[in-house]
């Protein structure tokens, strides 16, 4: 079994979200990819988008992490991806970005496209779906955030 840690980036714009996609198959995937032995999420992703896109993206925050697995020419595969807002201010949502790698291709796409785009993994249509950006984003904030109380409380305990 092959696994896999990934590095992803959520990029909002003119409301829309930047998509990937292999050629030759049916399936759009977030920006980013593997994470080097050794090597921090976020510089994985500053690397994989600049290698992508030819463009050095900003990272802004850490959003989530989503498990996948699948199996690939009969062999099973697992992957976490870690998920993290970024930004690229330069970036206009009415063109995709070119390619810099020639099994890539970019588009942009509404949240409620993102079920037509075969957008994998799959539980991300239902995350990026949401009305918006803000609304997305604030889900998990306040997650991330009851989290935080709920390991204080229980430090709080033990002392």
């Amino acid at each position: 079994m092959a696994f896999l840690h990934s590095s992803r980036g959520i990029l909002f714009a003119g409301g829309k979200v930047l998509l990937a996609h292999q050629k030759g198959s049916g399936n759009a995937f977030l920006p980013g990819g593997h994470i080097g032995p050794g090597e921090p999420a976020e510089l994985a992703l500053i690397r994989e988008i600049k290698e992508e896109i030819g463009i050095t993206a900003t990272v802004k925050r850490f959003v989530v992490a989503v498990e996948a697995s699948w199996s690939e020419n009969g062999e099973p595969q697992h992957e976490i991806n870690l998920l993290f807002e970024v930004s690229i201010p330069d970036l206009d949502s009415t063109i995709p970005p070119a390619s810099k790698e020639s099994h890539l291709t970019f588009l942009w796409a509404l949240p409620e496209e993102l079920e037509a785009c075969n957008l994998l993994p799959s539980l991300l249509v239902s995350c990026l779906a949401l009305e918006s950006r803000s609304m997305f984003l604030g889900v998990y904030a306040s997650l991330r955030a009851t989290q935080r109380r709920n390991h204080a409380m229980r430090v709080r305990r033990k002392a």
